[in-house]
C-alpha cells in the first residue's frame, strides 16, 4: 500500500468516525463504543476491498457486508452515506419512528444493508449462508463478517464457524471486533474468549490478527490470499478513535449532552485535520 491510499483509508475512516458522531449527537444516545470500534476496517471495506454500487445496492454480484453485531449498525450507515447509497441527512433520523435507519441493522429499511443483524450470533449463520448461495449460483462475491468478541459468546458462532471451514467456503471472511468488552463489561471477566487466533486456526481457518486501527493491516489482512477461509482478529478498543470514550468504562451505549457529543467531534477533525496536513507536508 502506497503512502497515499493510506492516507485516504485514514482520512475516511476520520471521517467515517466524525458523521457517525454527528448522527448520534442528533439522537443524544447510542451504540458509541462498539460502533467507533468498526469505523477503521469499514474504511478499509468500503474504500479499498468490497465492489458495490451506491447507485445500484442490490446488484446481485457486489460483495456483501454482515454486521452480526448489528448495534454497531450507525457505524455502517455513516459509511454507507458518505459513500452515497442515501443521503446524509437522513442521519438524523437515526432510530426515530417511520426511520429507515433502525437501531439494529435492517436490509428491509436501508439501502446498502445486506442482512437484518442485532440478535448476537444469528448473523454468523446468515453470512455462511449466503456466501455459499453466491458460490453455488457462481457469482464472483464475497461475504464479510463482523462479529464481537462478546457475541463469541454464543454456541452458534461456532458451529457456524465449523461449517464454514468444513464447507470451504472460502469467499467468507470472518471479522473479529476483540474490543475486550461486551454490554455488562470486560470480556475477560465475564466469559474470557482465550485465544482466538488459535481456537479459528482449530476450528480450520487462516487466522491473523492485527491492530483494529491500523488501515494497512487490515488491508493486507483482509486481501490475504489463502486457500481456508480467513479470520481476521482485531486487536482493538471499544470507543477505539475518541480518547474520552475508550476511557469511559461503561461505553457500550452512552447518553451525553450536546456540548459533549461536540468535544468527541472536535477531536476526530482534529485528528482530521493532522491526517491532511500529513499530506500537504509530504
Amino acid at each position: 500500500m502506497n503512502a497515499q491510499t493510506k492516507r485516504e483509508l485514514k482520512k475516511f475512516a476520520a471521517e467515517i468516525r466524525i458523521t457517525l458522531l454527528e448522527e448520534l449527537k442528533a439522537r443524544g444516545f447510542g451504540h458509541i463504543g462498539g460502533s467507533l470500534s468498526v469505523c477503521d476496517v469499514l474504511a478499509v471495506l468500503y474504500g479499498s476491498v468490497m465492489r458495490y454500487r451506491p447507485e445500484e445496492p442490490n446488484w446481485p454480484d457486489r460483495d456483501k457486508l454482515v454486521c452480526s453485531k448489528g448495534h454497531a449498525g450507525p457505524a455502517v450507515y455513516a459509511t454507507l452515506a458518505l459513500k452515497g447509497f442515501f443521503p446524509k441527512e437522513k442521519l438524523a433520523t437515526l432510530n426515530r419512528t417511520g426511520t429507515m435507519l433502525p437501531s439494529h441493522c435492517d436490509k428491509n429499511k436501508t439501502p446498502g444493508i445486506d442482512c437484518t443483524t442485532g440478535s448476537l450470533g444469528q448473523g454468523t449463520s446468515q453470512a455462511v449462508g449466503m456466501a455459499l448461495g453466491d458460490r453455488l449460483k457462481g457469482r464472483p462475491s464475497r461475504t464479510f463478517l463482523i462479529v464481537g468478541d462478546g457475541e463469541l459468546d454464543e454456541g452458534q458462532c461456532w458451529e457456524a464457524a465449523m461449517f464454514t471451514a468444513a464447507k470451504k467456503v472460502n469467499n467468507l471472511v470472518w471479522i473479529v471486533d476483540d474490543n475486550k468488552k461486551q454490554l455488562d463489561g470486560p470480556t475477560a471477566e465475564i466469559l474470557p474468549v482465550f485465544d482466538l487466533r488459535a481456537k479459528f486456526e482449530a476450528f480450520g481457518f487462516d487466522a491473523v490478527r492485527v491492530a483494529g486501527n491500523d488501515v494497512e493491516a487490515l488491508y493486507g489482512a483482509l486481501t490475504r490470499p489463502s486457500d481456508k477461509p480467513l479470520a481476521v482478529i482485531m486487536d482493538n478498543v471499544k470507543g477505539s478513535g475518541v480518547k474520552a470514550v475508550e476511557e469511559t468504562a461503561s461505553n457500550h451505549s452512552m447518553t451525553v449532552g450536546p456540548e459533549v457529543w461536540d468535544s468527541y467531534i472536535a477531536s476526530v477533525k482534529a485528528d482530521l485535520e493532522a491526517i491532511e496536513k500529513e499530506g500537504v507536508e509530504a
